[in-house]
């Protein structure tokens, strides 16, 4: 494997920014990032309704958000939370709404190439695939730190390139990617099998998306 899965009674970084990020030295992480005009700004608004909806089910105070209440829920509740609502995106996505821009192999091989370039010095990069509106991958990070810069360095060179080639400006993904680490050998089996079958439970032909096995 790439990595080892998430161990409990390890050190755990939980940063807080628009959602929480769970990070821990050399554990496997899935990670999407999606682009910007992926899902309509009222779609996600009414996610947000949903999941305050469900926490507040759970116990959630009243002045609070979802994302300031799930560390406090047990985590075979976190557990459902992240599936319910992390299905509901991932169907979403695979409708290809937006421009998905990623479907021209030019503008696929691009990420691609970004994903592949320091594999083995700054991280540890394993199966990956690049859909016409977002990008699954899975990947192993010496420490939280190198993890967050990684992903900020993804995300500002390939909208840089991507953009230049376009002739345009602006937002190319949205601003938080979505990261989760791995539990178990089986969820990474799992995840695997995932991204392998993403592009046919997304119905692409082949040269619509890009996908590489580790």
């Amino acid at each position: 494997m790439l990595g080892s899965v998430f161990d409990p009674s390890a050190e755990l970084l939980v940063e807080e920014r628009l959602r929480p990020h769970w990070a821990q030295a050399g554990a496997m992480v899935f990670v999407t990032f999606r682009t910007a005009d992926s899902i309509p700004r009222s779609v996600l608004s009414r996610w947000d309704r949903e999941k305050d909806d469900w926490m507040k089910r759970h116990g959630m105070p009243q002045h609070l958000r979802w994302s300031e209440f799930l560390t406090e829920l047990d985590v075979s509740l976190q557990s459902e939370f992240r599936t319910a609502f992390t299905r509901k995106q991932e169907d979403f996505l695979d409708s290809c709404y937006g421009q998905c821009v990623l479907r021209d192999p030019i503008y696929a091989t691009i990420v691609a190439n970004a994903l592949l370039h320091c594999d083995g010095q700054r991280y540890r990069l394993g199966d990956f695939v690049v859909m016409p509106n977002h990008v699954h991958l899975l990947a192993a990070f010496a420490n939280p730190e190198t993890m967050r810069k990684q992903f900020d360095s993804w995300l500002h060179y390939t909208a840089g390139q991507i953009h230049h080639r376009l002739g345009r400006r602006g937002h190319f993904w949205q601003q938080e990617p979505f990261d989760h680490l791995v539990r178990t050998v089986e969820q990474y089996q799992y995840l695997r099998r995932y991204i392998a079958d993403n592009p046919k439970k997304a119905k692409l032909r082949i040269g619509e998306y890009l996908v590489r096995r580790y």
